[in-house]
């Protein structure tokens, strides 16, 4: 499966099934991608000089192998029968 930045995908386990988004990050090291507003987290964070601090929801890794490409180009190009 080809998964770049930018793409969109479908979640098919876990707590956010079914849910649709775009890929934000790919770390393939872990082979772990990260996508717009799903498997939101919490992280806590100390006041510094320059943040403020408190409770940050931000966007969590989920497994690669829990996603799936929706490409529209591959789905509108049908071929029906062989040349």
């Amino acid at each position: 499966m080809i998964l770049k930045k930018g793409i969109q995908v479908k979640i098919i386990s876990g707590k956010d099934r079914g849910k649709t988004g775009e890929i934000l990050e790919i770390n393939r090291k872990l082979n772990k991608v990260k996508i717009k507003s799903i498997n939101m987290i919490k992280k806590h964070l100390k006041p510094t000089k320059e943040n403020k601090g408190g409770i940050v929801s931000k966007e969590g890794f989920i497994d690669q192998s829990n996603v799936k490409n929706l490409d529209q180009k591959k789905s509108e190009k049908r071929t029906i029968g062989k040349k």
